[in-house]
C-alpha cells in the first residue's frame, strides 16, 4: 500500500511538473503574440504617416525611404533577437522622421499627423509593455526549465530556453540632448 502510494506521489509530482512546463511555455508564446499584436497595428500606422507627409516633405525623400524600408525589414524577420533588432531601426528612423516634422511647421500644424503621431507614440507604449511582460513570462518559464526538481522533467521532453527581448547594444548609450 505505502508503495503504491508513493508511486501515486511522484506519479502526480510529474503530472504536475509537466503541466506546469506546458503552463509556463504557453505564457511566453502568449506574451510573444501579444508583441506581435501591437507591432502589427504600427506597421498598419506607419505607412498612413509616411503618406501624409511626404508631400511635405518633398526634400527628405531618403528619411521616408528608410521608414518604409525599416518597417518592412522589421515585418520580414523572425526570431527574438533580430525583432529587436530590426525594431531598433525602425524605432531610430522613426525619431528621426518625428525630428524632420519638427521642421515643418504645416506638418506640426496639421491634425491628421499630430493624430497618427499620437497614436504611434500610444502604440510604442503599449509594445514596451508586452515586451515587460514577454521578458516576465520568459523568466518564470526559464526558471522553471532551470530549477530542481521540473529541471529534470525540462531535460526528459526537451523544453528549451526562451530568449529574453533585449534592447541592441547601440540603444543602451546615453541620450544625446542639444540645447542649442
Amino acid at each position: 500500500m505505502i508503495f503504491l502510494g508513493a508511486i501515486a506521489v511522484v506519479a502526480l509530482w510529474f503530472i504536475l511538473s509537466y503541466n506546469g512546463l506546458i503552463s509556463a511555455r504557453n505564457m511566453v508564446k502568449n506574451a510573444w503574440s501579444q508583441i506581435d499584436v501591437q507591432l502589427k497595428r504600427r506597421y498598419d500606422l506607419i505607412p498612413n504617416l509616411v503618406e501624409l507627409v511626404k508631400d511635405y516633405m518633398s526634400y527628405e525623400q531618403e528619411t521616408l525611404t528608410k521608414v518604409v524600408q525599416a518597417r518592412q525589414h522589421a515585418i520580414e524577420v523572425s526570431g527574438v533577437k533580430e525583432q529587436a533588432q530590426a525594431e531598433a531601426q525602425l524605432t531610430a528612423s522613426l525619431r528621426q522622421l518625428f525630428a524632420l516634422v519638427e521642421n515643418y511647421p504645416q506638418l506640426k500644424a496639421n491634425e491628421n499627423v499630430g493624430r497618427l503621431q499620437e497614436e504611434l507614440t500610444t502604440t510604442e507604449n503599449k509594445i514596451s509593455f508586452a515586451r515587460q511582460h514577454y521578458n516576465d513570462s520568459v523568466m518564470r518559464y526559464n526558471t522553471k526549465l532551470q530549477t530542481i526538481p521540473t529541471n529534470f522533467i525540462a531535460t526528459m521532453f526537451n523544453f528549451a530556453a526562451e530568449a529574453y527581448w533585449e534592447t541592441p547594444s547601440e540603444e543602451r548609450g546615453p541620450v544625446k540632448v542639444d540645447l542649442r
